[in-house]
């Protein structure tokens, strides 16, 4: 399960608080220029996405990206990664070509010098033919990681001798050496990652094994070995079944019986390198995994898109061909795609990402292309698997039905809400007097002091609140009717509105967000997952539809002056103090818990939706997603208590002042 941001603060940028200059003139000696890869140790958020474990892998991704680029562009066949037994330092080694090595003529230094100590150098910049494609088009990639890294040693293999350079923290400590004469190619990199910078160096060898399975399902020619020094494990990754394949895998997953066995695939090798498979399920979903250059985009883009209107297209020419209509019953795009899980990946010469972590594609003309591209051949198969195409349509018509009565009965339940809000709701709820579901929201707050202090500061006519007396029942494992004699569970089902278990009905649901406002420490944290892990096996459909969200409470005032900010965490403090002038005396203060927060300051920083960030929960993953609860919340305490060590011992680690 994940979360992904939603409603940045206007005072906002993906890095934090911007610090404001309140003098009116500015000496040109206060002015600090970083120089080198000074930048990416000072913001390494611009460059990763965060100092999370997100961004610790996303140093992987970075190298392995790298490796992917010349079995790509057809240097390469094979690629190595290896966690090393401490579990915080990686190998990632490839037999390409291996990084140059000679001196550059206008920098008088060795190639891969160059590339590890500089922003933006590389060789997929220019005209020549060095990278068809590539997913790395930034020259950015490996000096962020080498500057994120305490450690980093280049081994390459290239013009009949082994070669060695060693750096640390962006900058090189030792010269480029030639060890030996050597037979073959390719390039090895070895990495610890910083703990000045991330909050951990452990890496999730789970999370590894399933980014780098991916990869191999995509790029089906290309032998992915994952070596876990800490198991002794060997993994061979590669799955020459390709993307009809990895299809396989996801309809699996996704854990809904497929509408017809009959799978539609499309390749194109020639020009913009196009390859779909999809599978219409039972599913109430859609699930569409994207890739550009092997890199996936889980924000999706101009590709995916163009995916989703060839398939709506198809469908509909399909359908207008052989005269299929429903009176009364307006087919719309989403009841096409509904149950859909499909797979795309694309090829671009020079593609347009959104941000250095590549989560979005914004080529405009991609759209076109892969439209183009997919809806003539969709179209041709239906036509061609008529017992298919028409189990396909007949799911299709029932989605729409199922629609318009979910329509129909929200509007029956909008129209009796005011009744129901006045008769049926728990007592210690404070409703909200909009009858609207689409601007309404429910706060799930935790104990009645913070409670007290989120109905003060609410905007009454949207916002509703529900306090918790503690932590709720543990509902993992728990059979329906045990859960339902707990009392906050079933005021909690109440006030929902949509029911519980087979009984649970999007139509009924009062509230389009429901938010868990929880104190930022442990307890807080504890709380949250107990009532994710609630709504997970018993309102699954609310999380699936996007209704499910955190807040997100500042645990740290920090006071510059008349200048205020907000910190989220440890890490996010840090990060707004060495953004503040050298001269600056912040005064840093921090909360013990919502209770202690004034009614204004719970408003400003959490509740008021010009100025609060929301994480939305989503679900990637049924299946991990499973895992994770159970492991968590499950009976057998053998995985807590072995969560609970691993993460003491980072803690400790974080802590040590070495």
């Amino acid at each position: 399960m994940i979360a992904s941001q939603r409603g940045l603060s206007p005072e906002q940028d993906e890095n934090g608080p911007m610090t404001t200059v309140t003098s009116r003139y500015t000496a040109a000696e206060s002015i600090q220029v970083l120089e080198g890869l000074e930048p990416v140790r000072k913001r390494p958020s611009m460059y990763i996405g965060g100092v999370d474990e997100k961004g610790l892998h996303h140093l992987v991704w970075e190298i392995v990206d790298n490796a992917v680029d010349e079995y790509i562009n057809g240097f390469a066949d094979a690629i190595t990664v290896i966690l090393h037994r401490e579990g915080d330092a990686i190998t990632v080694s490839d037999n390409g070509r291996g990084i140059p090595v000679d001196n550059h003529p206008k920098y008088n230094k060795p190639g891969v010098e160059l590339i590890l100590t500089t922003l933006h150098s590389g060789a997929k910049f220019g005209e020549g033919d060095s990278y068809l494609h590539s997913g790395g088009l930034h020259g950015v990639g490996s000096s962020v990681v080498n500057a994120l890294s305490r450690k980093l040693v280049a081994t390459i293999k290239r013009d009949g001798y082994e070669w060695q350079q060693a750096f640390s923290r962006g900058k090189a400590t030792s010269a480029l050496t030639r060890l030996r004469e050597a037979r073959g190619h390719g390039t090895t990199i070895y990495f610890e990652p910083d703990s000045e910078i991330f909050k951990t160096t452990q890496f999730d060898p789970a999370l590894i094994k399933s980014r780098l399975e991916d990869m191999s399902y995509i790029h089906s020619g290309l032998k992915i070995t994952f070596k876990n020094e800490i198991t002794g494990e060997t993994l061979d990754l590669t799955h020459p079944g390709g993307i009809p394949e990895f299809l396989g895998r996801l309809v699996g997953e996704c854990g809904e019986p497929p509408v017809t066995e009959a799978v539609f695939t499309l390749s194109r090798k020639e020009g913009e390198r196009i390859e779909v498979a999809l599978q219409w399920t039972e599913s109430r979903d859609e699930m569409f995994r994207s890739y550009v250059n092997g890199i996936r985009t889980v924000a999706g883009g101009t590709h995916e898109n163009g995916l989703k209107s060839g398939i709506v297209k198809a469908v509909r020419n399909y359908m207008e061909t052989h005269n299929v209509k429903e009176k009364g019953l307006n087919i719309t795009a989403d009841d096409i795609r509904e149950g859909v899980v499909g797979i795309l990946s694309v090829f671009v010469r020079e593609p347009m990402f959104q941000g250095q972590t590549k989560e979005k594609l914004n080529n405009p003309e991609m759209t076109a292309v892969v439209d183009g591209f997919v809806r003539p051949s969709l179209e041709g198969w239906l036509n061609a698997n008529m017992t298919a195409a028409d189990q396909i349509v007949g799911r299709i018509v029932m989605a729409a039905r199922a629609r318009l009565a979910s329509r129909e009965a929200a509007n029956e339940v909008k129209r009796k809400s005011v009744t129901q809000r006045r008769t049926n709701l728990p007592g210690k709820l404070a409703d909200c007097k909009a009858t609207s579901r689409e601007e309404s929201e429910l706060f799930i707050v935790e104990g009645d002091s913070a409670g007290g202090s989120a109905k003060q500061g609410r905007n009454n006519r949207t916002q509703a609140v529900l306090p918790l007396k503690g932590k709720i029942l543990n509902a993992e494992g728990l059979p329906l009717a045990k859960v339902l004699t707990n009392q906050e569970l079933k005021d909690l089902i109440s006030a929902i509105g949509a029911g519980v278990g087979d009984k649970f009905d999007l139509s009924g649901l009062r509230y389009g967000k429901i938010i868990l406002l929880m104190d930022a420490d442990a307890d807080g944290n504890h709380i949250s997952t107990l009532l994710l892990d609630f709504f997970f096996r018993h309102m699954t459909d609310l999380i699936r539809k996007g209704h499910v969200y955190l807040a997100q409470p500042p645990l740290y005032r920090i006071d510059v002056g008349k200048e205020t900010y907000w910190a989220r965490d440890d890490a996010h403090k840090e990060e707004i103090l060495a953004g503040l002038r050298a001269n600056a005396k912040p005064v840093v203060s921090r909360f013990k818990g919502l209770g202690e927060m004034d009614v204004q300051e719970l408003a400003e920083t959490t509740l008021d939706a010009r100025k609060r960030t929301l994480l939305q929960v989503q679900i990637d993953s049924t299946l991990e997603s499973d895992q994770v609860f159970v492991e968590l919340l499950g009976k057998d305490p053998t995985h807590r208590y072995r969560f609970i060590m691993e993460q003491a011992v980072r803690a400790v680690a974080e802590e040590l002042d070495v």
